[in-house]
C-alpha cells in the first residue's frame, strides 16, 4: 500500500527531493518513467490516472532470470562464433577471387563452373564467385589460356580489349600496348576500341597501338607456351626482352638502343641459353650473364 501511495505521489509530482531520489533508485523506475512520458504525450479527452495506476499495479511482475558469470561468458563466446562464421561466409561468398602466376611460373586452376584456366608467367586474373553461373565475367592482366564450359556468356576483360564466348577454347594475351587473341575451338568475339571481330578455330587477331595486325592462321591445338615455346609474330626486341624476363624471372639490361627490327619466330621458355643465342644471332648481340642479370651488348662484328 505504501508503494502505491509513493507511485501516486510521483505521478502527481508531490515528492520532495529526497523521496524522488529514493524512488528513482528502484529497479522498476525506468518502466514507470517511460509509461509516464508516453502517457503525457497522448491527447485524450478523459484520462483516468487512477485506473491507469491500478492496471500497472495489477500487472504481474515478470520473473527475472539470473545469469551467472560463466553463462554470460558462454553466451558471449557463442555470439562471437556466430558473427565470425557469418563474416567468414560472406567474405568467401561475395569477395573477389584472384589467381596469379609470378614470373618464371605458370598457374592452372578451375573456375566455379569447372572451366579450365592456365595463367602464363607474370599474369593475374580476378573474378567474383557469387552468381558466377549467370554472370561469368573476369578480368585478366597478362596472358591466359581458357577451356570454357558451355553455359551463359563468358567474358574476359583486359585493359586493352574484351573477349566474349559461350563455350570454347582460346588464348588471350595482353602485354603493354599489344592485345592478341587466338581461337582453338568454337567461336570468339573480340572487341578492341572501336573494332569488333569474330574469329573461329585456327584464327588469330592482334592489335597494337590502335591498329589491327594481320596474323596468320594457327594450326596448333593449344598455345605454344603450354609446351614451353614462346611464339612471336612481328614483335620488337623490347617486347621480346620483357617476355624473356617474365618467363625466366631474370633481369636483362641492354647497352644498345632497342632495335626496331621486328621478330617472328619461336624461343624456348625452358632453356635460357638457347633463347639468348637466338636473340643474339638475330640482332647481332653478345650476351653476358652475371648471376641473375643478363647484359645484351653489340657484338664485335657489328662494331
Amino acid at each position: 500500500m505504501e508503494e502505491n501511495n509513493k507511485l501516486l505521489r510521483w505521478l502527481n509530482d508531490e515528492m520532495n527531493e529526497l523521496e524522488l531520489n529514493e524512488f528513482k533508485a528502484q529497479p522498476d523506475y525506468a518502466i514507470f518513467d517511460k509509461i509516464k512520458k508516453y502517457s503525457s504525450e497522448l491527447k485524450t479527452t478523459d484520462f483516468d490516472e487512477d485506473k491507469m495506476l491500478s492496471n500497472i499495479l495489477s500487472k504481474p511482475k515478470s520473473n527475472v532470470i539470473k545469469i551467472n558469470s560463466y553463462q554470460k561468458w558462454m553466451y558471449r563466446v557463442a555470439a562471437i562464433l556466430v558473427i565470425s562464421l557469418g563474416l567468414f561466409f560472406s567474405w568467401n561468398t561475395f569477395s573477389v577471387a584472384s589467381e596469379t602466376a609470378s614470373n618464371g611460373t605458370k598457374n592452372s586452376f578451375d573456375l566455379p563452373d569447372h572451366s579450365k584456366v592456365v595463367l602464363n608467367s607474370g599474369s593475374e586474373i580476378e573474378y567474383k564467385k557469387w552468381g558466377w553461373e549467370n554472370d561469368r565475367k573476369l578480368t585478366l592482366k597478362g596472358e591466359a589460356y581458357f577451356r570454357v564450359h558451355k553455359g551463359s556468356k563468358f567474358e574476359v576483360g583486359t585493359p586493352l580489349g574484351k573477349v566474349t564466348v559461350m563455350g570454347t577454347q582460346f588464348n588471350v594475351k595482353e602485354r603493354d600496348n599489344r592485345f592478341e587473341v587466338t581461337c582453338y575451338e568454337g567461336k570468339v568475339r573480340v572487341n578492341y576500341q572501336n573494332h569488333e571481330k569474330i574469329i573461329t578455330k585456327g584464327m588469330s587477331v592482334a592489335f597494337e597501338d590502335g591498329k589491327i595486325i594481320d596474323v596468320p592462321d594457327n594450326l596448333h591445338s593449344s598455345p605454344e607456351w603450354l609446351q614451353n615455346e614462346l611464339y612471336f609474330y612481328k614483335e620488337d626486341l623490347k617486347s621480346i626482352i620483357k617476355e624473356i624476363e617474365r618467363q625466366y624471372n631474370i633481369k636483362i639490361e641492354t647497352k644498345i638502343e632497342t632495335a626496331n627490327q621486328e621478330f617472328t619466330g619461336t624461343l624456348p621458355s625452358n632453356n635460357i641459353d638457347i633463347a639468348l643465342k637466338i636473340i643474339s644471332t638475330t640482332y647481332h648481340l653478345e650476351s653476358i650473364k652475371k648471376n641473375n642479370l643478363i647484359i645484351l651488348d653489340s657484338s664485335n662484328e657489328s662494331k
